[in-house]
């Protein structure tokens, strides 16, 4: 679960490290209010999930009050690489003189957290990795020991950072792995972390939370549902679903994780991008169905659906009284292609042809399915 910018800096601050003077602001004359208590040059900053906000027009800066609301009344309403902007966090404008990436995250593959550090701050470390893979410093952490001080010293070290900042970035970097370990996070970023006439501060703030974990976190799941996701994920989220969202036009439900990412893998292959994985679960009944033709109708980007379920558990005839059930409560916008097989599947079949003739595709294999959604989408 990705926290919003302002959200992870609240976090970043009850840990004792420094971040610029800010507001979070949902109207224009509020943009302009925060402008004003701030001394008038800002930086708004969209608040969305979606990353690259910077080259797609989600930062910007403002030299006065009224500058600052013209720039807010463009921006509110927006949308940013699929999200509607509704919230800006406006922030002082502070004079940074160097700058640094440091992120600590977790190593699926090691089995470790790793201490990243990079003396290329404000890029996004993929593009880092690209462009200057020399200048990214990593250090091992073995969660059964937790992180010490001569690991934090071999990056310093390593990096050539003055003598005289290491206590500064020793105590930062201890917090971020404070806030790791007690909110069971994913990553927990800052870049780029400045140095300004105050100090170091966290100019910008990123904290992914493991969702396997929030049940422990009462706190950050109230911080989800108050702005944790997009609308199409909210609705995913309240339903229950299993569901990703993606940059893509072709519209993915499936039973079962195996099977949406071998879906994927056919849209991929027939030269089309999945907008989605979401995984309806073993045993889904007609109602958990509707609910994921909902999610995908509230994405602007589905140009066409492909559901693919093999009954084993999951009966087909319940997924199509969930479709007959999407039709008539919902009535879904986008061309559905449909494959069917398994526990039921006749029945399921009938259910579609006598309900949804001539509004349900049917075909008979997976890549079949997957290359006639290509098509689908390509005009739409």
């Amino acid at each position: 679960m990705k926290l919003h910018e302002y959200q992870a800096k609240q976090i970043f601050a009850k840990h004792g490290i420094k971040i610029p003077r800010g507001a979070l602001a949902e109207s224009p004359e509020g943009v302009r209010r925060a402008a004003e208590e701030l001394g008038g040059k800002v930086v708004l900053k969209a608040q969305v999930l979606a990353g690259g906000r910077g080259k797609a027009g989600g930062i910007k800066k403002a030299m006065s009050s009224d500058s600052a609301a013209e720039i807010a009344e463009k921006m509110f309403g927006s949308s940013l690489k699929g999200e509607i902007v509704k919230k800006i966090y406006v922030e002082e404008l502070v004079d940074i003189m160097e700058e640094w990436y440091l992120s600590l995250a977790l190593d699926r593959v090691e089995k470790c957290f790793s201490l990243i550090f990079s003396t290329a701050g404000g890029m996004d470390i993929e593009e880092i990795a690209q462009k200057f893979p020399e200048k990214i410093l990593r250090v091992k952490i073995d969660p059964r020991w937790g992180l010490w001080e001569y690991q934090i010293r071999e990056i310093l070290s390593g990096a050539k950072i003055r003598a005289e900042l290491w206590k500064e970035m020793t105590s930062i970097v201890k917090a971020l792995y404070e806030i790791m370990m007690k909110h069971e996070a994913e990553l927990v970023e800052i870049n780029p972390l400045a140095l300004t006439s105050r100090g170091l501060i966290a100019a910008d703030a990123k904290i992914i939370i493991d969702e396997n974990a929030l049940f422990r976190h009462k706190e950050l799941e109230a911080l989800k549902e108050y702005g944790g996701s997009d609308e199409v994920e909210r609705i995913a989220l309240q339903a229950g679903l299993n569901y990703v969202r993606l940059d893509g036009n072709v519209g993915v439900i499936a039973n079962g994780a195996g099977m949406a990412m071998a879906t994927m893998d056919l849209i991929y292959l027939e030269g089309g991008k999945p907008a989605n994985f979401l995984d309806i679960g073993g045993g889904a009944g007609a109602e958990t169905v509707k609910k994921a033709f909902e999610v995908l109708s509230a994405d602007k980007n589905v140009k066409v659906v492909f559901m693919n379920i093999f009954g084993g558990i999951t009966r087909c005839d319940e997924v199509a009284n969930g479709i007959v059930k999407a039709f008539k409560e919902i009535n879904p916008r986008m061309p559905i292609i449909l494959r069917l097989s398994g526990t039921n599947e006749e029945e399921g079949k009938r259910i579609i042809e006598e309900n949804l003739r001539g509004k349900v595709e049917m075909v008979k294999t997976m890549e079949e399915g997957a290359k006639r959604a290509v098509e689908v989408a390509k005009w739409q």
